[in-house]
């Protein structure tokens, strides 16, 4: 069992669970284990815009400096470019300091290895053993200790390549974009991308504050972009979120198009193009039975995994996939990264639509997706899904949907609360089973 990592890194309340002791004891740890070899060794730090930021960035850089790591500080930057960076700057680890899309008091650490993957659960448990255990046998000698020092060059080397993702002839001209940037990570690098792209740049959402990620903006909140697309009557909006892995679409109607559509978007041109390298691509237990069905229909298949990006990634590493998400809008499109990149899928997204001179609206709506309900239960301790009666429930309610539709139960990796999904052809019979057992896992709870 895992004390520390979730489904994505170590997230909690910032100076409640995320406290400089245990972000220092993380910067030991992942410091020591990543220590291989007799080279000057050296990580790299990123950050959202959360104010907790600081001094998280600051317990790290104590931690990794005092087992010997040269620590590259890069500011406010996207997961994704904390992962490209770790490569390029030939970094033993990298760590990205974010809660994604949680709200500001909230923040978490994510670590990426030499090569800009996400770690595996091994090196995690490995690292919690250290966390948890005594460090001061490990600790460099007062010689060996390592220096700090922050790089002002990162924003434009990341600019640099997203626009690479896309050939050197592909421009953006005579689009119209809003893109909202949550008042996050990419509120500098993604209005900007956009621009030396061609397009016309309208931006929301890049006023951080330090309280005010993800607040109203971002594309777990999308209705102040919706609002802004048909005010302009802009082409298309962009939506990132608080640490920009993830992105959510709104076509020149004002229609949202979340990431099973924009995965069915991208997957159907890559096969036109031959650019699959397996016939198919991978999505999560949560993606939608409409995505699975239209995939079907075109002579793809669709894999499926547990819910977290790094499981579907870890997926297309095995299988040799190239392609790959959540229906939330981690994209993954190996190609170009290790990880999600909000921006860069919006830029293949919007390569597409120029390639077919079609509107958003028209490229990104492939199917009609099953009706879907999904509705969380909150408990404070204990384990609910192992109740007599929550599994008697569950059972019912998958006897009910029967083959037409589908039943998804599980424990939040970043939260403690119980995600009840269901989906069918019925939406009236879906409404039923989650309320059964949403009831049931709510009594078990209590």
């Amino acid at each position: 069992m895992r004390k520390h990592f979730g489904t994505d890194g170590i997230r909690g309340r910032a100076n409640g669970i995320i406290t400089p002791e245990l972000a220092l004891k993380v910067g030991q740890a992942a410091g020591v284990i990543f220590q291989r070899g007799d080279h000057r060794h050296r990580v790299v730090i990123g950050k959202d815009t959360r104010l907790s930021g600081y001094m998280i960035e600051t317990a790290l850089v104590a931690g990794f400096t005092s087992v010997g790591m040269d620590v590259l500080l890069l500011g406010p930057m996207p997961t994704p470019a904390v992962a490209m960076l770790t490569r390029s700057m030939r970094a033993d680890i990298g760590v990205m300091i974010s809660a994604s899309h949680n709200p500001f008091e909230d923040n978490g650490i994510k670590l990426f290895g030499p090569d800009g993957f996400k770690l595996n659960d091994e090196l995690e448990l490995e690292i919690e053993s250290l966390i948890d255990g005594d460090m001061r046998n490990r600790l460099s000698a007062s010689r060996d200790l390592g220096r700090a020092k922050r790089i002002e060059s990162v924003h434009a080397r990341y600019i640099e390549f997203a626009k690479r993702t896309l050939p050197r002839h592909v421009t953006l001209d005579g689009l119209r974009v809003v893109v909202d940037c949550a008042n996050g990570a990419a509120y500098r690098v993604a209005p900007e991308t956009l621009w030396e792209l061609g397009a016309e740049v309208i931006s929301i959402g890049v006023e951080p504050d330090g309280f005010n990620i993800n607040q109203d903006v971002g594309s777990t909140a999308p209705e102040t972009l919706v609002q802004k697309v048909r005010e302009l009557r802009a082409d298309v909006g962009i939506a990132l979120d608080g640490d920009a892995d993830r992105v959510l679409i709104v076509d020149e109607k004002g229609q949202k198009v979340d990431g099973d559509q924009l995965m069915a978007a991208v997957a159907r041109s890559w096969q036109e193009d031959e650019r699959l390298t397996q016939p198919g691509l991978v999505a999560t237990i949560m993606s939608n039975l409409g995505l699975e069905r239209y995939i079907n229909s075109i002579g793809l298949t669709l894999a499926r995994t547990a819910v977290g990006d790094r499981y579907v990634l870890e997926h297309m590493r095995q299988h040799g996939y190239n392609l790959g998400g959540e229906q939330s809008g981690h994209i993954i499109m190996s190609d170009y990264a290790t990880t999600g990149d909000g921006l860069v899928a919006a830029l293949q997204l919007l390569s597409v639509v120029k390639r077919r001179n079609l509107p958003v609206s028209e490229v990104c709506h492939c199917f009609e997706p099953l009706p879907q309900i999904l509705k969380n239960v909150r408990f404070r301790s204990g384990e609910p899904l192992r109740a007599d009666s929550v599994v008697t429930a569950i059972a019912h309610a998958k006897d009910r949907l029967g083959q037409s539709g589908r039943l998804v139960i599980r424990p939040s990796g970043t939260e403690p609360v119980i995600r009840v999904m269901a989906e069918g052809d019925d939406r009236d019979l879906v409404a039923e089973v989650v309320d059964e057992v949403v009831d049931a896992v709510t009594r078990a709870a209590a």
